[in-house]
């Protein structure tokens, strides 16, 4: 039988990215991790790891346990949540990070009926762009949308991030609607400072479009505005532009041989190993949301 202890010490180690981190972040001796992770490698009867000197890789079987692991501990954590008093609600202080056009189109209409349901709890929305470190910075769940982290051990998909071409009725108007990927190169492009390559799906292969553009901004809502005044044709997120769409301020436009291609919606916590009551609670609150 798996012992939790053990499967612990590999999900930490894969977090931190040695054993000796994950030795710390446990409060054991390194050498007690050590044993615990070869008890692990001995039950299954295989290899999860390569271990150097400074850090460890998962072996292919290694790849393939971690979701597991990480389910038996969820699962752990659930069964013990389920039968503390806060289990019907959460409490205390959630602190929760998002870039501005996700918690100002998403989370902030989500937080009025969050919080009646749960009245012992209070929230701060850590709004930024920046990769927090969640530990340090004491900040309990960020939302991060993009294409799939570097560690994603730490993440976990929330679901698709749907992304659009859009522009104005008043642009299409007086340049026309492009109708092919190449058709883009006639056209004003709004670009976000960080993300100079639009990358689309086409024939089931994904092409990295650099874009050129009169106008760019290191701001999504920036992007946003201009594309709104008419000023050319913008790639948004289609929870993003749901509103302007609806009130007739902005037209998806669709292109007959490439489509953008969808990032993630991903939740991140400090810890994998333990994800407190209140966390849980929004996530899924998110989850139904999206």
């Amino acid at each position: 039988m798996i012992n939790l202890a053990d499967a612990e010490v590999l999900v930490e180690a894969v977090a931190s990215g040695s054993l000796a981190a994950a030795a710390r972040r446990l409060g054991i001796a390194p050498m007690v991790a050590s044993r615990r992770l070869s008890a692990l490698e001995a039950e299954l009867g295989v290899r999860l790891v390569h271990r150097t000197t400074r850090a460890l890789s998962l072996t292919t079987a290694g790849e393939a346990f971690l979701p597991h692991a990480r389910a038996l501990l969820e699962g752990a954590a659930g069964a013990r949540d389920a039968v503390r008093p806060e289990a019907l609600g959460a409490s205390g202080l959630l602190r929760v990070s998002a870039s501005s056009a996700f918690a100002r189109k998403v989370i902030a209409p989500l937080l009025p009926p969050f919080l009646a349901a749960h009245p012992a709890l209070r929230m701060e929305l850590v709004v930024t762009d920046l990769r927090l470190d969640l530990a340090a910075d004491g900040v309990d769940l960020a939302i991060r949308v993009g294409k799939p982290l570097e560690n994603s051990q730490m993440a976990r998909r929330l679901g698709d991030s749907t992304r659009q071409l859009f522009a104005s009725p008043a642009y299409l108007a007086a340049r026309g609607c492009p109708r092919r990927l190449t058709d883009l190169a006639r056209h004003d492009c709004l670009i976000q400072t960080s993300l100079p390559y639009w990358d689309f799906v086409t024939d089931g292969r994904v092409l990295h479009h650099r874009m050129e553009g009169r106008l760019t901004a290191n701001s999504i809502d920036a992007v946003q505005a201009a594309c709104i005044a008419g000023a050319g044709i913008a790639c948004m997120a289609a929870w993003n532009a749901a509103q302007e769409v609806a009130a007739g301020a902005l037209v998806p436009v669709e292109l007959a041989d490439a489509v953008v291609e969808p990032w993630g919606i991903w939740a991140i916590t400090p810890s994998p190993r333990l994800i407190p009551p209140k966390v849980r609670l929004f996530i899924a609150a998110l989850q139904e949301r999206l």
